[in-house]
């Protein structure tokens, strides 16, 4: 095809002044600045005409239809969610099939039969207002939820009678990262919260949030400050009441650094909180307590995690379960004993101990894949557990203790025979010699011609691990011939700490030498070959799809940056962005300044390049990654494209980064994608 006539953006002249390592001044050029405000009159004039030119070609691929028609099928399948109990009462979340939001559910038994409680799609017409927090109190009668409108972060909470199904008068308002932790008696809950935005609701940096506690019946203007440190701008507070309700619980977080501090107070108490952990020295996760004695999880002198108590009054520390050969990722409380949750080679096992720190068995898991979540007790004998895979979808079990056995309460039902299809794992070497895993997802006897349509995916950021789950959207590509692969890339947390550390700061580019090692173990295992060989990431992972293709545009025939940090040099100039320093570190520091600007995707676009058939998304409400990193990624690669593989940007309108997304525009965002890589991979 020819090359679309792309929308004429405007360049400006505006410079910015960084200086080096050596302290020399080095002027910088942002011609798209103007773009960085979000409700001009002129980004929303180049927002629309962007979007006519990107839906002329996507409702255009030959494929996208049947897409849209066979990810409807797949989508459409009852999904049941993992049950977690309060007082009496049992909660989940519930969708039939094509609902644009799950139902949240109550019931007296954990197999029901359920009653919807609240059903989010009531909220709006078209879908975009979602949940997006939950707290019951601790006899389950009270409900406090949270909602988000239009994808933004802001979080609006409310109060609902479980018994009568009503919302009472309570509304919270510039509520931000964090959930709804309720006294005891019921009476009120502890939330997050930040001064409300004047004028730059989407944009404006997100500092100094404050822990409060509101009443029920009393506006949230008459709400108590229990905790804020304005000398301290960027540091969180998190609350949790422990089971016996004898102390509230402070985790104190600054930034995404995965390092917190623990404060802690007898509940009721006005005074002053024992600072347990005074700094950000490493991270220490509370399971619960024994009296005085706290349980917790902390990487402390063990990258890997280890399990420790720590008495609160006499601040005695001992190790209970040591460091082992894989990562601890989460673990719980259980009637006389402890479950652990570790990662081998980025899939899940799961191991009960007892409360001495001894083994007592492993439980076997239906398949290699992930546990979502628990949700348990800790002197409860009754655990549940979501279990998932590529071809597994998300089932929700009881664990039976102390034998470890799993019973599964629903069976989904999916419009597909996973039997036709296989995951494997192989290594990829690393330009420097790492390891480097990944999962490849095909239809079983994949042929290793070099012709197979793949998709590489990867994220390699924040200590977050990438481990096998359930997508429907994955199943349709694989429906119609295509690979999945998932890299795991450092700078995530499948080995722990170190692996993360590995692929932070001046070591970020490890994280895309990585992913370039596994998409050329690929071209040379045959599974796929340059020209039929896409890449795509999300938030963090659309930097690492940038950074990739204009490193090596070569390398790959299409790239799907998604909600991506594009604008290495200005991306803490904006909503939470600077919190995201720990892993990127900042262009306002010299040390940094280079090391950034020399990966940055916005700044590494060449004239004369040929880069891969590019389709880039983001939302108009985003205020994670804020849509200037995309809007200035895709002007800057439509002037410098050389030849006729298009370039273009799908701006979806009253979506954020992505969580809460409705069903709907969920299918026609993935009918998109995959259309685009089907035609450009061939």
């Amino acid at each position: 095809m020819t090359n679309p006539s792309y929308p004429d953006t405007r360049r400006g002249d505006h410079v910015d002044v960084y200086r080096n390592e050596q302290g020399q001044e080095v002027q910088i050029h942002d011609p798209y600045r103007w773009l960085e405000d979000p409700d001009a009159p002129e980004t929303r004039a180049w927002v629309e005409a962007q979007n006519r030119v990107s839906d002329g070609i996507l409702n255009g691929l030959p494929a996208r239809q049947a897409y849209v028609q066979r990810l409807t099928e797949l989508w459409d399948y009852a999904r049941p969610g993992m049950p977690w109990r309060k007082g009496k009462r049992y909660f989940r979340h519930f969708n039939p099939g094509l609902l644009n939001q799950p139902k949240l559910q109550v019931a007296d038994s954990p197999r029901g039969p359920w009653t919807d409680l609240l059903d989010p799609n009531t909220l709006s017409a078209d879908g975009t207002v979602a949940l997006m927090g939950l707290g019951q109190s601790d006899d389950g009668s009270q409900l406090a939820y949270g909602t988000q409108s239009a994808g933004s972060d802001w979080v609006t909470w409310r109060v609902r009678d479980v018994q009568a199904g009503q919302d009472t008068a309570d509304l919270i308002e510039w509520s931000k990262f964090g959930g709804a932790t309720w006294l005891p008696d019921g009476s009120g809950f502890y939330y997050s919260a930040y001064d409300a935005p004047r004028g730059d609701t989407l944009t404006g940096t997100n500092r100094n949030q404050r822990l409060m506690l509101h009443r029920l019946g009393t506006p949230q203007g008459q709400d108590e400050l229990i905790l804020a440190r304005p000398d301290e701008p960027d540091w969180g507070f998190h609350a949790h009441i422990t089971e016996d309700d004898r102390y509230l619980l402070v985790s104190v977080w600054k930034g995404t650094a995965r390092m917190n501090q623990v404060w802690v107070r007898e509940l009721g108490s006005r005074g002053p909180f024992t600072e347990l952990v005074n700094d950000f020295r490493a991270s220490f996760n509370v399971l619960g307590n024994d009296g005085d004695t706290l349980y917790l999880i902390t990487d402390e002198d063990a990258p890997l995690g280890k399990i420790i108590t720590w008495n609160v009054r006499t601040g005695e520390q001992q190790t209970l379960i040591p460091e082992g050969a894989d990562k601890i990722d989460f673990a719980a409380l259980v009637k006389d004993g402890i479950l652990l949750v570790t990662l081998k080679d980025a899939s899940h096992r799961v191991t009960l101990y007892d409360r001495q720190g001894q083994k007592k068995r492993d439980i076997p898991l239906p398949a290699l894949g992930s546990v979502l979540s628990l949700a348990t007790h800790q002197d409860d004998a009754e655990v549940f557990l979501a279990f998932t895979s590529y071809l597994f979808p998300t089932t929700p079990y009881r664990l039976h203790l102390p034998d470890g056995d799993l019973e599964a309460l629903e069976q989904p039902a999916i419009n597909l025979d996973v039997n036709d299809f296989e995951v494997t794992q192989e290594f990829a070497t690393s330009r420097d010699g790492t390891r480097v895993p990944h999962f490849i997802v095909s239809r079983r006897g994949l042929k290793r011609d070099g012709t197979n349509r793949t998709l590489l995916y990867g994220y390699g950021g924040f200590n977050i691990s990438l481990t096998p789950t359930f997508s429907p959207s994955i199943l349709g590509w694989l429906d119609r011939g295509g690979v999945y692969v998932a890299a795991n890339l450092r700078g995530g947390g499948e080995y722990g700490k170190e692996w993360h550390a590995a692929g932070t700061l001046g070591r970020k580019q490890n994280v895309f030498d990585d992913f370039v090692a596994v998409a050329e173990h690929l071209i040379g295992t045959g599974v796929t070959s340059p020209a039929h060989l896409g890449i795509q990431g999300r938030s963090n992972g659309g930097l690492l799809v940038g950074a990739a293709m204009t490193q090596r545009p070569d390398l790959f025939a299409a790239a799907i940056p998604q909600v991506g940090v594009l604008d290495m040099l200005r991306y803490h100039e904006f909503t939470i962005g600077w919190a995201w320093a720990s892993d990127y570190g900042r262009s306002d520091d010299p040390g940094m300044f280079e090391a950034l600007h020399a990966y940055s995707p916005v700044h590494n676009l060449r004239e004369g390049v040929t880069y891969p058939a590019t389709l880039v998304t983001t939302g108009d409400h985003d205020d994670r990654v804020v849509p200037a990193h995309s809007y200035k990624f895709i002007s800057e690669l439509q002037r410098v494209q050389q030849g006729e593989k298009p370039t273009i940007i799908r701006i979806q309108v009253n979506t954020g980064h992505g969580a809460g997304k409705p069903t709907a525009l969920l299918i026609e965002e993935w009918a998109d994608v995959w259309s685009f890589l089907e035609k450009y991979l061939e």
